[in-house]
This record gives C-alpha cells, sequence and structure tokens, in this order.
C-alpha cells in the first residue's frame, strides 16, 4: 500500500476502532452526550454496529500489514461509506441535523477506497 493510504486509512481505522468500542462497551447513558441518536436504535443493533466498526477498522488496517487479501482493505473502506450514508440518513430523519463528521468520515473512506485500489 502506498503512503497516501496510510495518511488516511489510518486515522479513519483509529476513529472507528475507538467509536466502535465505545458502542460496544457504554451504556445508552453514556453515550447520549455524543450520540444523541442512540435512543432510535435497540441496544443490541447498537452494540453490533459498534461490532462492525470495530472490524472494519481492523479490515483497514490488518490486510494491508500481512499482504493477506488486500482486497479486503477496500472492502472495509467501502463498507463505511455505506455506513455514513446511513448514519446520515438517520441524522437527517430525527432530530440532530449535525451531519458535517459523517460527510467528513464518508469523504476520507471514499479516499481510502480510491488510494487502496490504485496500490
Amino acid at each position: 500500500m502506498n503512503i497516501a493510504y496510510w495518511i488516511v486509512a489510518g486515522p479513519l481505522a483509529l476513529f472507528y476502532f475507538y467509536a466502535g468500542t465505545l458502542k460496544v462497551i457504554r451504556s445508552r447513558d453514556q453515550l447520549r452526550p455524543m450520540m444523541t441518536w442512540v435512543d432510535r436504535l435497540p441496544l443490541p443493533a447498537l452494540r453490533a454496529l459498534g461490532t462492525v466498526e470495530v472490524l472494519g477498522a481492523t479490515g483497514l488496517v490488518l490486510p494491508p500489514l500481512t499482504g493477506t487479501a488486500p482486497c479486503l482493505a477496500s472492502a472495509a473502506a467501502i463498507g463505511f461509506v455505506l455506513l455514513q450514508a446511513g448514519a446520515i440518513a438517520v441524522h437527517l430523519t430525527g432530530d440532530d441535523r449535525r451531519i458535517v463528521l459523517n460527510v467528513g468520515l464518508t469523504a476520507a473512506a471514499a479516499v481510502t477506497v480510491w488510494s487502496a485500489t490504485r496500490a
């Protein structure tokens, strides 16, 4: 993988690993101040979402590092683009209209897809 991939994918993986871990281990009350939408999802779905984020972050980093199935990094990045499309929809259909972070994460994941396919 090239340097451009790691410049974008590294911080993206760290963000999703952190956010996913929070969704897996914290209570709804602890998440509510930073994620106002948590009451709109059942707790098992919230935990599953966190697990998907942690696995996706692992998919961005591990395959390129080991050289085993590097196409999985592209798949993980595409998954994050789709995840953020859903997140934007959740924010826009609820009371929370703050989607700047989601748009930025979508762009970063799209750049990651592009840079992963060029390597």
